[in-house]
């Protein structure tokens, strides 16, 4: 099944279509049974394992993007098939897991609809959802321990949207996307 999300993902044509807006107000935090798309490289495999368990356990449906084993692979197929389920819509949230969390960012940040956040502590989870509006987490599996990952995905899901003053700022960040897009 992950070859089939990944291949699937790799074959797709980039869309150039305007992006659309959150319709009414954002979810304020991850109701139980959101759909939640989870992905990793080998390095981060292990810890996406435990953390897709914990997320079924709470009652999200995990979509798995990938990988399946601890054998080598390029993070940015994993990330943007997470990425890819949450520009389309087929999962509400996306977490994806490797060495060190920053390309698997870099990758996600290039798919339209996607604001993703490395976060490395529950302050950075916290901002990220409370003032960007972030749709992605990334983690980084060689710099955080389990425990750790698992209290920043709990923080993350459960932070509300600030709204309001932020409101402003994320429409700032997708009109530059939208820029981008037309070219």
């Amino acid at each position: 099944m992950v070859a089939r999300i990944v291949d699937g993902v790799l074959s797709e044509e980039p869309s150039t279509a305007p992006l659309a807006e959150p319709a009414g107000k954002p979810e304020q935090s991850s109701p139980e049974g959101a759909a939640v798309a989870i992905g990793a490289d080998h390095g981060g495999f292990p810890m996406k394992e435990r953390l897709g368990f914990r997320l079924r356990e709470q009652g999200h449906d995990v979509l798995d993007c990938g990988t399946d084993s601890s054998k080598s692979v390029d993070y940015p197929d994993f990330a943007h098939a997470v990425a890819s389920a949450v520009s389309t819509g087929r999962a509400q949230w996306g977490i994806i897991v490797d060495g060190a969390g920053i390309g698997s960012s870099m990758v996600a940040n290039k798919v339209p609809g996607v604001r993703a956040a490395l976060c490395y502590d529950l302050s950075s989870a916290r901002n990220s959802r409370e003032h960007n509006l972030a749709n992605v987490l990334t983690l980084g599996a060689g710099l955080i321990g389990e425990s750790l990952a698992w209290q920043i995905v709990q923080e993350w899901l459960n932070t509300p949207w600030g709204g309001d003053r932020h409101a402003r700022r994320v429409e700032k960040i997708m009109e530059i996307e939208r820029r981008y897009l037309k070219a």
